[in-house]
């Protein structure tokens, strides 16, 4: 099954969650995508989980899948609005403050489609998505970069 994943800046505005639907509903209906996995750190996730709600009322065969990024024992929220939760690999060996990139790197390394916001700034988005960029040039991933289109 298609997976796309959502990566952007934590503080992405709030223009971006017309792109968002707009792109989300291409992945569905052009695409084949059913499987959606987003974090829950920062505006950017929250623009996307957003988005996926109100589409999955139009589309209820998708799956809203929560990315954990600590090991659950920890997670003390509860997320009752996603169908699941994922926590990758070996992640209860990744230091804490290095957990969110990695889970990220792994997300990138594994799924077909990519939903991103990067408008240039030096940080930790900009070096996953050049990482993703690679995969891309290989014909393994999918990338549509949202800051690209949020000021045409």
């Amino acid at each position: 099954m298609p997976t796309c994943f959502f990566i952007g800046h934590k503080n992405a505005p709030e223009e971006l969650y017309p792109l968002l639907l707009t792109s989300i509903k291409q992945h569905i209906t052009e695409f084949g995508v059913k499987n959606f996995i987003v974090g829950d750190y920062g505006n950017f996730d929250q623009l996307a989980t957003r988005a996926l709600l109100k589409l999955k009322k139009q589309y209820p065969e998708i799956i809203l899948t929560l990315l954990l990024v600590y090991h659950p024992f920890y997670t003390a929220q509860q997320h009752a609005i996603f169908d699941a939760s994922f926590y990758p690999p070996d992640m209860e060996f990744v230091p804490k403050r290095a957990a969110i990139i990695r889970a990220n790197q792994y997300m990138i390394n594994h799924c077909d489609y990519l939903i991103a916001y990067n408008n240039g700034h030096i940080g930790n988005t900009r070096k996953l998505l050049q990482s993703a960029d690679r995969r891309q040039k290989r014909g393994l991933l999918q990338i549509k970069n949202l800051a690209e289109q949020l000021f045409l």
